[in-house]
Protein backbone atom coordinates (compact mmCIF):
# COMPACT_ATOMS: atom_id res chain seq x y z
CA UNK A 1 0.00 0.00 0.00
CA UNK A 2 1.39 3.68 -1.26
CA UNK A 3 0.12 6.80 0.78
CA UNK A 4 -0.46 10.14 -1.38
CA UNK A 5 2.70 11.61 -0.85
CA UNK A 6 4.06 8.34 -2.38
CA UNK A 7 2.18 8.28 -5.06
CA UNK A 8 3.01 11.73 -6.07
CA UNK A 9 6.59 11.51 -5.40
CA UNK A 10 6.71 8.39 -7.72
CA UNK A 11 4.95 10.46 -10.20
CA UNK A 12 7.23 12.92 -10.18
CA UNK A 13 10.41 11.03 -10.66
CA UNK A 14 8.62 9.29 -13.92
CA UNK A 15 6.47 12.00 -15.08
CA UNK A 16 8.63 15.08 -16.79
CA UNK A 17 6.70 18.61 -15.94
CA UNK A 18 6.61 21.44 -18.28
CA UNK A 19 6.07 25.08 -16.93
CA UNK A 20 3.41 27.46 -17.78
CA UNK A 21 5.60 29.63 -19.78
CA UNK A 22 7.63 26.55 -21.40
CA UNK A 23 4.56 25.36 -22.59
CA UNK A 24 3.25 29.04 -24.15
CA UNK A 25 6.94 29.08 -25.52
CA UNK A 26 6.66 25.67 -27.57
CA UNK A 27 7.12 26.18 -31.06
CA UNK A 28 5.73 22.51 -32.11
CA UNK A 29 2.45 22.38 -29.83
CA UNK A 30 1.28 19.50 -28.19
CA UNK A 31 -1.81 17.76 -27.64
CA UNK A 32 -2.77 19.89 -24.25
CA UNK A 33 -5.55 17.68 -22.17
CA UNK A 34 -7.34 19.12 -19.14
CA UNK A 35 -8.30 16.43 -16.76
CA UNK A 36 -10.46 18.76 -14.37
CA UNK A 37 -13.91 18.29 -13.74
CA UNK A 38 -16.68 20.32 -15.80
CA UNK A 39 -17.41 23.32 -12.67
CA UNK A 40 -13.80 24.08 -13.27
CA UNK A 41 -13.52 23.93 -17.02
CA UNK A 42 -16.61 26.37 -17.43
CA UNK A 43 -14.73 28.53 -15.85
CA UNK A 44 -11.96 28.75 -18.67
CA UNK A 45 -9.42 26.28 -20.31
CA UNK A 46 -6.13 26.55 -22.09
CA UNK A 47 -6.26 27.81 -25.86
CA UNK A 48 -7.01 24.27 -27.87
CA UNK A 49 -7.26 22.26 -25.00
CA UNK A 50 -9.10 18.74 -25.12
CA UNK A 51 -11.35 18.30 -22.33
CA UNK A 52 -10.85 14.81 -20.43
CA UNK A 53 -11.87 14.86 -17.66
CA UNK A 54 -9.57 12.64 -14.96
CA UNK A 55 -13.12 10.52 -13.79
CA UNK A 56 -13.33 9.19 -17.39
CA UNK A 57 -9.89 9.09 -18.42
CA UNK A 58 -9.10 5.70 -19.20
CA UNK A 59 -12.26 5.38 -21.07
CA UNK A 60 -11.86 8.65 -23.52
CA UNK A 61 -8.37 9.64 -23.99
CA UNK A 62 -7.85 7.23 -26.59
CA UNK A 63 -11.05 8.92 -28.60
CA UNK A 64 -9.26 12.16 -28.41
CA UNK A 65 -5.81 11.23 -28.80
CA UNK A 66 -5.66 7.98 -30.53
CA UNK A 67 -1.87 8.51 -31.44
CA UNK A 68 -0.12 6.50 -28.64
CA UNK A 69 3.39 8.76 -29.78
CA UNK A 70 1.67 12.19 -29.56
CA UNK A 71 3.54 14.75 -27.29
CA UNK A 72 0.75 15.61 -24.30
CA UNK A 73 0.20 17.65 -21.73
CA UNK A 74 -1.92 17.03 -19.11
CA UNK A 75 -2.99 19.87 -16.63
CA UNK A 76 -5.17 20.61 -13.54
CA UNK A 77 -6.03 23.07 -11.32
CA UNK A 78 -2.92 22.73 -9.53
CA UNK A 79 -0.53 20.28 -10.86
CA UNK A 80 -1.13 17.48 -8.68
CA UNK A 81 -3.89 15.04 -10.89
CA UNK A 82 -2.31 15.97 -13.83
CA UNK A 83 0.47 14.02 -12.58
CA UNK A 84 -1.43 11.15 -11.51
CA UNK A 85 -3.13 11.04 -14.72
CA UNK A 86 -0.03 11.40 -16.73
CA UNK A 87 1.53 8.50 -14.88
CA UNK A 88 -1.76 6.29 -15.94
CA UNK A 89 -1.11 7.20 -19.60
CA UNK A 90 2.27 6.22 -19.17
CA UNK A 91 1.00 2.73 -17.98
CA UNK A 92 -1.39 2.65 -21.07
CA UNK A 93 1.24 2.85 -23.42
CA UNK A 94 1.67 6.48 -24.22
CA UNK A 95 5.44 7.67 -24.70
CA UNK A 96 5.22 11.46 -24.22
CA UNK A 97 2.97 12.68 -22.00
CA UNK A 98 4.14 15.35 -19.27
CA UNK A 99 2.49 17.58 -16.44
CA UNK A 100 2.04 21.06 -15.92
CA UNK A 101 3.34 22.44 -12.99
CA UNK A 102 0.87 24.34 -10.97
CA UNK A 103 -2.01 23.61 -13.62
CA UNK A 104 -4.86 25.82 -15.05
CA UNK A 105 -3.92 28.23 -11.93
CA UNK A 106 -0.42 28.65 -12.51
CA UNK A 107 -1.10 29.45 -16.24
CA UNK A 108 -3.89 32.28 -15.33
CA UNK A 109 -1.43 33.81 -12.74
CA UNK A 110 1.10 33.94 -15.31
CA UNK A 111 -1.34 36.37 -17.69
CA UNK A 112 -1.55 33.61 -20.61
CA UNK A 113 -4.45 33.37 -22.65
CA UNK A 114 -7.35 31.30 -21.74
CA UNK A 115 -10.60 30.02 -23.35
CA UNK A 116 -14.27 30.62 -21.78
CA UNK A 117 -16.33 27.52 -22.80
CA UNK A 118 -19.34 28.70 -23.90
CA UNK A 119 -22.16 27.58 -21.40
CA UNK A 120 -25.20 25.63 -22.96
CA UNK A 121 -28.12 25.87 -21.22
CA UNK A 122 -30.08 23.13 -18.90
CA UNK A 123 -32.53 22.33 -22.00
CA UNK A 124 -29.86 22.52 -24.37
CA UNK A 125 -27.34 19.50 -22.59
CA UNK A 126 -30.76 17.71 -22.19
CA UNK A 127 -31.24 18.07 -26.09
CA UNK A 128 -28.22 17.11 -27.37
CA UNK A 129 -26.56 15.51 -24.49
CA UNK A 130 -25.62 12.51 -26.84
CA UNK A 131 -22.94 14.86 -28.79
CA UNK A 132 -21.61 15.87 -25.84
CA UNK A 133 -20.57 12.40 -25.13
CA UNK A 134 -18.62 12.19 -28.30
CA UNK A 135 -15.20 13.59 -27.44
CA UNK A 136 -15.23 14.90 -31.57
CA UNK A 137 -17.78 17.28 -30.39
CA UNK A 138 -18.85 17.86 -26.46
CA UNK A 139 -19.61 21.14 -25.29
CA UNK A 140 -17.41 22.74 -27.38
CA UNK A 141 -18.48 21.60 -31.03
CA UNK A 142 -22.07 21.81 -30.21
CA UNK A 143 -21.35 25.55 -29.56
CA UNK A 144 -19.69 25.77 -32.85
CA UNK A 145 -22.99 23.98 -34.67
CA UNK A 146 -25.15 26.68 -32.06
CA UNK A 147 -22.90 29.20 -33.55
CA UNK A 148 -22.72 28.55 -37.33
CA UNK A 149 -24.80 29.52 -40.40
CA UNK A 150 -25.81 27.17 -43.11
CA UNK A 151 -27.66 28.08 -46.75
CA UNK A 152 -29.33 25.64 -48.09
CA UNK A 153 -29.88 25.63 -52.02
CA UNK A 154 -33.92 24.43 -52.24
CA UNK A 155 -36.01 22.98 -50.08
CA UNK A 156 -36.79 19.73 -52.21
CA UNK A 157 -35.93 16.25 -52.12
CA UNK A 158 -32.49 16.87 -51.01
CA UNK A 159 -32.82 19.73 -48.99
CA UNK A 160 -35.64 18.10 -47.04
CA UNK A 161 -33.32 15.51 -45.14
CA UNK A 162 -30.38 18.11 -45.07
CA UNK A 163 -32.42 20.72 -43.61
CA UNK A 164 -34.41 18.57 -41.09
CA UNK A 165 -31.11 16.75 -39.80
CA UNK A 166 -29.25 19.98 -39.47
CA UNK A 167 -31.33 21.43 -37.72
CA UNK A 168 -32.23 18.49 -35.43
CA UNK A 169 -28.41 18.69 -34.71
CA UNK A 170 -28.95 22.30 -33.51
CA UNK A 171 -27.15 24.39 -36.36
CA UNK A 172 -27.74 27.49 -35.45
CA UNK A 173 -29.44 29.67 -38.79
CA UNK A 174 -30.44 27.65 -41.37
CA UNK A 175 -31.22 29.72 -44.46
CA UNK A 176 -33.44 28.13 -47.32
CA UNK A 177 -33.54 29.42 -50.99
CA UNK A 178 -36.53 27.94 -53.22
CA UNK A 179 -39.33 30.34 -54.69
CA UNK A 180 -41.56 26.90 -55.38
CA UNK A 181 -44.46 26.33 -53.40
CA UNK A 182 -45.67 22.86 -51.90
CA UNK A 183 -47.23 20.23 -54.62
CA UNK A 184 -48.60 17.34 -53.83
CA UNK A 185 -46.28 15.55 -56.20
CA UNK A 186 -43.39 16.69 -53.57
CA UNK A 187 -44.51 14.68 -50.53
CA UNK A 188 -43.43 11.38 -52.03
CA UNK A 189 -39.84 12.29 -51.43
CA UNK A 190 -39.89 16.17 -49.42
CA UNK A 191 -40.83 15.68 -45.58
CA UNK A 192 -40.06 19.16 -44.67
CA UNK A 193 -43.69 19.41 -46.12
CA UNK A 194 -46.94 17.77 -45.11
CA UNK A 195 -50.10 17.62 -47.03
CA UNK A 196 -51.92 20.29 -45.49
CA UNK A 197 -49.58 22.71 -46.92
CA UNK A 198 -50.15 22.14 -50.61
CA UNK A 199 -50.13 25.54 -51.94
CA UNK A 200 -47.81 27.03 -49.40
CA UNK A 201 -44.46 28.75 -50.45
CA UNK A 202 -41.80 26.08 -49.49
CA UNK A 203 -40.04 28.20 -47.59
CA UNK A 204 -42.39 28.67 -45.46
CA UNK A 205 -43.49 25.20 -44.88
CA UNK A 206 -39.72 24.61 -44.15
CA UNK A 207 -39.35 26.84 -41.16
CA UNK A 208 -42.96 25.89 -39.84
CA UNK A 209 -41.33 21.75 -39.42
CA UNK A 210 -38.06 22.84 -38.60
CA UNK A 211 -38.62 25.07 -35.91
CA UNK A 212 -41.19 22.90 -34.57
CA UNK A 213 -38.73 20.23 -33.90
CA UNK A 214 -36.08 22.88 -32.94
CA UNK A 215 -36.97 25.98 -31.80
CA UNK A 216 -32.62 26.83 -31.18
CA UNK A 217 -32.52 27.31 -34.88
CA UNK A 218 -33.46 30.41 -36.68
CA UNK A 219 -34.56 29.94 -40.68
CA UNK A 220 -34.07 32.83 -42.78
CA UNK A 221 -36.42 32.47 -45.80
CA UNK A 222 -35.35 33.36 -49.16
CA UNK A 223 -38.23 33.39 -51.34
CA UNK A 224 -36.07 33.79 -54.22
CA UNK A 225 -35.16 32.54 -57.52
CA UNK A 226 -30.98 32.25 -57.38
CA UNK A 227 -29.03 34.36 -59.91
CA UNK A 228 -26.37 36.06 -61.21
CA UNK A 229 -27.47 39.32 -59.56
CA UNK A 230 -28.47 38.01 -55.82
CA UNK A 231 -25.50 34.76 -55.38
CA UNK A 232 -23.17 36.58 -54.49
CA UNK A 233 -24.84 38.85 -51.58
CA UNK A 234 -26.78 35.75 -50.02
CA UNK A 235 -23.69 33.32 -49.69
CA UNK A 236 -22.29 35.96 -48.30
CA UNK A 237 -23.96 35.40 -44.81
CA UNK A 238 -23.41 31.79 -44.68
CA UNK A 239 -20.34 28.88 -43.23
CA UNK A 240 -21.51 26.35 -46.05
CA UNK A 241 -23.19 26.20 -48.86
CA UNK A 242 -25.28 22.89 -49.15
CA UNK A 243 -26.39 22.36 -53.01
CA UNK A 244 -29.62 20.32 -53.09
CA UNK A 245 -30.66 22.31 -56.61
CA UNK A 246 -32.18 19.92 -59.11
CA UNK A 247 -30.40 21.59 -62.41
CA UNK A 248 -27.01 21.71 -64.05
CA UNK A 249 -27.71 25.64 -63.97
CA UNK A 250 -28.03 26.50 -60.51
CA UNK A 251 -24.81 24.09 -59.90
CA UNK A 252 -22.42 25.82 -62.01
CA UNK A 253 -23.65 29.45 -60.46
CA UNK A 254 -23.57 27.71 -57.03
CA UNK A 255 -19.92 26.47 -57.64
CA UNK A 256 -18.49 29.64 -59.15
CA UNK A 257 -20.07 32.10 -56.04
CA UNK A 258 -18.81 29.20 -53.65
CA UNK A 259 -15.49 29.83 -55.57
CA UNK A 260 -15.48 33.68 -55.14
CA UNK A 261 -16.38 33.52 -52.06
CA UNK A 262 -14.44 30.87 -51.02
CA UNK A 263 -17.07 28.98 -49.09
CA UNK A 264 -17.41 25.31 -48.65
CA UNK A 265 -20.09 23.90 -50.95
CA UNK A 266 -21.29 20.55 -50.11
CA UNK A 267 -23.04 18.97 -53.40
CA UNK A 268 -25.81 16.44 -54.29
CA UNK A 269 -27.60 15.15 -56.45
CA UNK A 270 -30.28 11.98 -57.69
CA UNK A 271 -32.43 10.72 -60.26
CA UNK A 272 -33.87 7.23 -60.50
CA UNK A 273 -32.43 5.15 -58.43
CA UNK A 274 -28.90 6.74 -58.73
CA UNK A 275 -27.43 9.14 -56.17
CA UNK A 276 -23.64 11.86 -56.01
CA UNK A 277 -22.04 13.74 -53.05
CA UNK A 278 -19.12 15.46 -52.72
CA UNK A 279 -17.74 18.35 -50.94
CA UNK A 280 -16.07 21.44 -52.34
CA UNK A 281 -13.68 23.36 -50.52
CA UNK A 282 -12.07 26.53 -52.79
CA UNK A 283 -8.48 26.90 -52.29
CA UNK A 284 -5.32 24.97 -51.64
CA UNK A 285 -5.17 23.45 -55.10
CA UNK A 286 -8.78 21.54 -54.45
CA UNK A 287 -10.84 21.01 -57.75
CA UNK A 288 -14.64 22.58 -57.77
CA UNK A 289 -17.36 21.29 -59.41
CA UNK A 290 -16.56 22.68 -63.17
CA UNK A 291 -13.30 20.61 -62.65
CA UNK A 292 -15.45 17.18 -62.43
CA UNK A 293 -18.10 18.52 -64.90
CA UNK A 294 -16.68 20.86 -67.45
CA UNK A 295 -19.80 21.04 -69.34
CA UNK A 296 -23.32 19.33 -68.52
CA UNK A 297 -24.20 16.84 -70.47
CA UNK A 298 -26.76 16.69 -73.02
CA UNK A 299 -30.32 17.08 -72.67
CA UNK A 300 -31.13 13.55 -74.08
CA UNK A 301 -28.29 12.16 -71.19
CA UNK A 302 -30.34 13.61 -68.33
CA UNK A 303 -33.51 13.93 -68.73
CA UNK A 304 -35.66 15.45 -65.80
CA UNK A 305 -37.20 13.77 -62.91
CA UNK A 306 -40.65 14.61 -64.28
CA UNK A 307 -39.90 12.57 -67.36
CA UNK A 308 -37.89 9.80 -66.03
CA UNK A 309 -38.98 9.81 -61.68
CA UNK A 310 -36.86 9.42 -58.50
CA UNK A 311 -36.94 6.60 -56.02
CA UNK A 312 -38.97 8.80 -52.97
CA UNK A 313 -36.40 7.14 -50.42
CA UNK A 314 -33.17 7.89 -52.24
CA UNK A 315 -32.87 11.68 -51.76
CA UNK A 316 -32.60 10.89 -47.80
CA UNK A 317 -29.86 9.13 -48.31
CA UNK A 318 -28.04 11.35 -50.27
CA UNK A 319 -29.29 14.44 -48.23
CA UNK A 320 -28.00 12.84 -45.24
CA UNK A 321 -24.21 12.43 -46.66
CA UNK A 322 -24.75 16.52 -47.31
CA UNK A 323 -25.65 17.07 -43.43
CA UNK A 324 -22.95 14.71 -42.55
CA UNK A 325 -20.51 16.85 -44.84
CA UNK A 326 -21.92 20.25 -43.53
CA UNK A 327 -21.33 19.15 -39.72
CA UNK A 328 -17.67 17.98 -39.89
CA UNK A 329 -17.13 21.32 -42.30
CA UNK A 330 -18.78 23.18 -39.03
CA UNK A 331 -16.60 20.73 -36.45
CA UNK A 332 -12.94 20.52 -38.32
CA UNK A 333 -13.60 17.39 -37.82
CA UNK A 334 -13.09 14.33 -40.02
CA UNK A 335 -12.48 13.93 -43.45
CA UNK A 336 -14.41 15.49 -46.22
CA UNK A 337 -15.55 14.13 -49.23
CA UNK A 338 -13.07 16.61 -51.08
CA UNK A 339 -11.64 15.08 -54.41
CA UNK A 340 -13.72 12.10 -54.05
CA UNK A 341 -17.06 12.02 -55.60
CA UNK A 342 -19.74 9.23 -53.67
CA UNK A 343 -22.14 7.16 -56.18
CA UNK A 344 -24.78 5.02 -54.80
CA UNK A 345 -27.17 2.90 -56.21
CA UNK A 346 -30.14 2.10 -54.80
CA UNK A 347 -30.61 -0.90 -56.97
CA UNK A 348 -27.32 -2.99 -55.94
CA UNK A 349 -27.23 -0.70 -52.42
CA UNK A 350 -23.86 0.19 -53.38
CA UNK A 351 -21.56 2.81 -52.73
CA UNK A 352 -18.44 3.15 -54.81
CA UNK A 353 -16.28 6.15 -54.93
CA UNK A 354 -14.31 7.96 -57.89
CA UNK A 355 -11.44 10.58 -57.55
CA UNK A 356 -10.95 13.46 -59.30
CA UNK A 357 -8.37 16.72 -58.86
CA UNK A 358 -8.14 20.03 -59.94
CA UNK A 359 -8.13 21.03 -63.61
CA UNK A 360 -5.19 24.07 -64.18
CA UNK A 361 -7.65 25.40 -66.87
CA UNK A 362 -10.84 25.40 -65.15
CA UNK A 363 -12.29 28.45 -65.88
CA UNK A 364 -13.81 29.08 -62.41
CA UNK A 365 -10.63 27.87 -60.13
CA UNK A 366 -7.87 26.60 -62.60
CA UNK A 367 -4.52 29.02 -62.54
CA UNK A 368 -6.33 32.01 -64.82
CA UNK A 369 -9.74 31.69 -63.10
CA UNK A 370 -12.70 33.98 -63.28
CA UNK A 371 -12.71 37.36 -61.59
CA UNK A 372 -16.36 37.63 -61.84
CA UNK A 373 -19.51 35.43 -61.95
CA UNK A 374 -19.23 33.24 -65.45
CA UNK A 375 -22.60 33.48 -67.28
CA UNK A 376 -25.49 31.21 -66.53
CA UNK A 377 -26.69 28.36 -68.07
CA UNK A 378 -30.49 28.62 -68.67
CA UNK A 379 -31.66 24.51 -68.85
CA UNK A 380 -32.84 22.67 -66.13
CA UNK A 381 -32.58 19.15 -65.63
CA UNK A 382 -32.54 17.04 -62.22
CA UNK A 383 -30.49 14.40 -63.58
CA UNK A 384 -27.31 13.20 -62.18
CA UNK A 385 -24.15 13.50 -64.41
CA UNK A 386 -24.40 10.41 -66.54
CA UNK A 387 -22.14 7.33 -65.00
CA UNK A 388 -19.71 7.85 -68.00
CA UNK A 389 -18.48 11.33 -67.00
CA UNK A 390 -17.94 10.65 -63.53
CA UNK A 391 -15.69 7.36 -64.42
Amino acid sequence: MKTKSELLKAARAQVPEVTPAELARQASKPVVVDVREKQETDQGILPGAKVVPRGYLELRIEEAVPDHDADIVLYCAGGTRSLLAARTLQDMGYSRVRSMAGGYGAWKDAGLPVETPVKLTEAQRNRYSRHLLIPEVGEVGQAKLLKSKVLLIGAGGLGSPAGYYLAAAGVGRLGIIDDDVVDESNLQRQILHTTDRVGMPKTESAKKTIQALNPDVAVDEHRVRLNRDNALELFSKYDVIVDGSDNFGTRYLVNDACVILQKPNVHGSIFRFDGQATTFIPGGGRPCYRCLFPEPPPPELAPSCQEAGVLGVLPGIIGLVQAVEAIKLVLAKGEPLVGRLLLYDALEQRFREVKYVRDPDCPACGDHGMKELLPEYTEASCAVAPRRATA
